[in-house]
């Protein structure tokens, strides 16, 4: 009897290290499956995010932001003439004029004489 219950306990021990080994493997099969689906939607994601970055910097460039402008807020580029450069030093200059242009000073006073 002691012969066969040999034989059974290394059957019995067999059996349980092969179904470890199936479990371990099943069970890594089931963790490449998952990390496959992940580098996937990782790889999706990043094509996105390309896309969104594109869309982004094509969104804010100076033409398409300059047309907005235009369109919606009635915005337009100035004529020469409209435009007035402030010097540093807090004098007035206008575009056409160059150099001819009286200081008024910080307070922007007015021409007219009497005042």
């Amino acid at each position: 009897m002691r012969g066969r219950s040999l034989v059974a306990l290394v059957l019995l021990g067999f059996v349980l290290v092969a179904t470890g080994v199936i479990w371990r493997r099943s069970l890594g099969l089931e963790r490449a499956r998952q990390e496959r689906a992940l580098e996937q939607r990782r790889a999706a994601l990043d094509a996105e995010r390309a896309k969104l970055e594109g869309d982004i910097r094509d969104a804010s460039s100076r033409a398409r932001l300059a047309r907005i402008a235009e369109e919606r807020l009635q915005m337009r580029i100035p004529n020469d003439s409209q435009v007035i450069y402030l010097d540093p030093s807090g004098r007035k200059a206008r575009a056409g004029n160059a150099g001819g242009a009286r200081s008024r000073g910080p307070g922007g006073g007015s021409d007219a004489p009497g005042r």
